[in-house]
């Protein structure tokens, strides 16, 4: 049983990489992927969103031996911070 603090599926895998963003109108811009889970990401960019959206992401690959982590997320929340916008996003679909 899991204890109360921790109810979550897919535990997050805490990054800080760079990752291409594409919006709802094929516009690319850069964020950053602060972590990682089983069922989405939480990115920082420094654009507004609404909850609801649809971005596909790409997150480079640091090696030639596996695929860059392509995604379609729809934003869950967004929130105001420093000089940008904190995204929780579900994974919609995992393209490759």
């Amino acid at each position: 049983m899991k204890d109360y603090s921790e109810k979550r599926d897919f535990h997050r895998m805490k990054m800080n990489s760079e990752i291409e963003l594409t919006d709802g109108n094929g516009v690319p811009f850069p964020g950053v992927c602060r972590d990682l889970s089983g069922t989405g990401m939480q990115l920082f960019v420094e654009r507004a969103f609404a909850e609801g959206d649809e971005i596909h992401t790409l997150l480079p690959s640091s090696s030639d031996q596996f695929p860059p982590f392509e995604t379609v997320c729809r934003v869950l929340r967004c929130e105001p911070e420093e000089d940008g916008f904190i995204l929780g996003v579900e994974i919609v679909k995992v393209k490759r």
